[in-house]
């Protein structure tokens, strides 16, 4: 496997059947961005633009994604930026903070399109209002929230 350092960019109209390593293939009609695993495992990176999903940037020679990109479902679980067609690493995220992550990706998806979300024993509730985490640890935040309102 090969990491990589600087990657090529391309728009597309549509994305090739295959991708050439170290190439991100930015396809705006699709609102797509697709690229091989930068840790070199392989797998099919695919980040859909959204204001809830990535965010792309092209200055006129390079192209920025922004978040980063987290392969959790992949075996490598690789963790990276992609700035300015280069790669920086990320710190590799434990299970608690993927599970979280996923939930907030879920919760701003349903804030963003008003959707109603299902918490984890069923019951449903709006997407802006409490919402019971499951088995992720509560944030700091939200204790401090809870211990504030028992203030007043």
């Amino acid at each position: 496997m090969m990491r990589h350092k600087v990657l090529a960019h391309e728009f597309v109209e549509f994305i090739p059947d295959e991708l050439k390593e170290g190439t991100i293939y930015v396809c705006v009609g699709l609102a797509t961005v697709v690229h091989k695993c930068c840790c070199g495992c392989g797998n099919e990176v695919v980040t859909p633009l959204s204001p809830t999903d990535w965010k792309l940037t092209f200055d006129g020679e390079t192209i920025t994604l922004h978040p980063s990109i987290g392969n959790w479902s992949f075996k490598c679980q690789s963790h990276y930026w992609i700035r300015n067609n280069r790669v920086w690493w990320a710190p590799r995220w434990s299970q608690e903070e993927m599970d979280a992550g996923r939930i907030r990706d879920r919760f701003a998806k349903e804030r963003y399109f008003g959707t109603v979300a299902t918490s984890t024993d069923g019951t449903q509730r709006r997407a802006a209002g409490e919402f019971q985490l499951g088995t992720v640890e509560t944030s700091l935040w939200r204790k401090l929230k809870a211990w504030w309102q028992t203030l007043r």
